[in-house]
């Protein structure tokens, strides 16, 4: 059975005010559409002009996040890059983002304290909406320990977010531990590591759990790809 070799993983900001309808894929609403952002009072959205439906005919498929959440070395990074693939050949158009990848660009200068935590999964919300309103499958792995943050994140892909717990138990993690991380926080070289100095929220109402300590990636990946089809795909 292949094991899982897994990859790891809140700054205060102002948060936006919407004081209209939001508008998204070619809706504009013709209310007050400015916004408060920051003390601004120019902020407006730019209407599309191509809708959704229109993106989802052309890809045949529709946009959509799948967020992956879980521990440390539960299998997040494996499966997500295993779906990604299989997504592909299957004809459809789909990207991950993960954790350790976007640490090294767009969230580089965040850490790992509750502030930046937040922060960190604020902008890969906002980031995962964007690409799937484009009509893109986009499948996010990202420990996210915060019920709250995870909440943020499906209310910006309004109604395209499926919550996926990735759940492993803290002793199999340990055991895997492919970077020694859990090593490093057990002996006091690694704060506010989630599962040991930091908490992890369990999902309360996921929309799908896959439990990778007692299911092999092939199989893991293959709930997760069906599940991806029954949600995205469009019947030919």
């Amino acid at each position: 059975m292949q094991a899982f070799h897994c990859l790891s993983i809140r700054k205060s900001v102002s948060r936006t005010t919407t004081q209209a309808n939001t508008i998204r894929s070619g809706e504009l609403s013709t209310d007050n559409t400015e916004q408060s952002h920051q003390g601004a009072t120019n902020v407006t959205y730019v209407p599309h002009q191509v809708s959704a439906e229109e993106r989802k005919a052309r890809m045949k498929q529709k946009g959509g996040v799948l967020w992956l959440t879980g521990l440390s070395a539960s299998g997040k990074s494996t499966l997500a890059i295993e779906l990604e693939r299989q997504l592909h050949e299957a004809g459809h158009f789909a990207y991950v983002l993960d954790g350790d990848n976007l640490r090294h660009g767009l969230n580089s200068d965040l850490g790992f304290s509750a502030a930046d935590r937040e922060e960190n999964i604020r902008r890969v919300g906002e980031v995962a909406a964007l690409m799937a309103e484009i009509g893109l499958i986009v499948i996010s792995a990202f420990i996210s320990p915060y019920r709250s943050d995870r909440e943020k994140a499906r209310q910006a892909a309004r109604g395209q977010f499926r919550e996926v717990w990735v759940q492993a138990s803290l002793e199999t993690c340990e055991s895997r531990d492919p970077k020694g991380l859990y090593k490093r926080a057990r002996a006091g070289e690694i704060t506010d590591f989630t599962g040991i100095s930091a908490p992890y929220e369990e999902p309360e109402q996921a929309d799908l759990i896959v439990r990778t300590d007692n299911m092999s990636v092939a199989d893991s990946a293959k709930v997760l790809f069906d599940y991806a089809l029954k949600h995205f795909s469009i019947p030919a």
